[in-house]
């Protein structure tokens, strides 16, 4: 049981892991926590350092969550015995993305985990067929209210609201519901300013370098 400690921190230290950050030093030379929004996500690297670094950091934030739980859950399952194989893979997701808003790396000053969160809900859906059909309406609910609105943050937080909701319509097990409505409270507590701008009328709408 004592393995399930290294486990955790080894997943919390993958989502500590600042790609926004990375690449804002790399190719820009800029600190991305001083520019933008000061996010360290994928949405503030789209709009400091363009398309390319923008969908770069979003792709590496998915696979961090991604990994957490089907290459460590792989790692650490067998050691692992006194809780289930899916429990495991749950708390090494939320240990991910723990480390991706709050990374030590950092000064536990991170990003808000959207794109994290999707890497575990992958990495989950990969071996719980139910959630996969959950994931799908996930994305489309995120797409619609982004078409829409043009506002990351409204489609993020609706689709936040949504997911627990879903996973009630879809008679997911209890253990996914929790899941669910924790991933829903910190997805929401990331997005206090991005509320709070939103209800002023004063929430940006996505715009990009078109030069990179």
């Amino acid at each position: 049981m004592l393995w399930i400690i290294p486990a955790t921190a080894i997943s919390y230290l993958l989502g500590s892991i600042p790609n926004a950050y990375i690449f804002g030093r790399v190719l820009g030379g800029v600190d991305i926590r001083k520019v933008g929004s000061g996010n360290v996500g994928a949405t503030n690297a789209l709009r400091v350092l363009g398309k390319g670094a923008g969908v770069a950091v979003l792709l590496l934030d998915i696979l961090k969550g991604f990994l957490a739980v089907i290459l460590l859950g792989a790692i650490f399952g067998p050691r692992i015995t006194l809780v289930s194989s899916e429990s495991l893979r749950i708390v090494l997701g939320v240990a991910c993305i723990l480390g991706h808003n709050w990374p030590v790396f950092l000064g536990f000053k991170g990003g808000k985990g959207i794109a994290t969160t999707l890497g575990v809900m992958i990495g989950l859906a990969a071996g719980i067929s139910g959630l996969r059909a959950v994931l799908l309406v996930l994305l489309l609910t995120w797409l619609a209210v982004f078409l829409l609105a043009k506002i990351v943050s409204l489609a993020s937080i609706v689709t936040a609201v949504a997911l627990p909701l879903y996973l009630i319509l879809f008679k997911l097990p209890v253990s996914l519901i929790v899941l669910g409505i924790v991933l829903s409270i910190l997805v929401i507590w990331r997005h206090k300013a991005n509320l709070i701008r939103l209800l002023q009328g004063k929430e940006p709408r996505l715009q990009f370098r078109k030069t990179q």
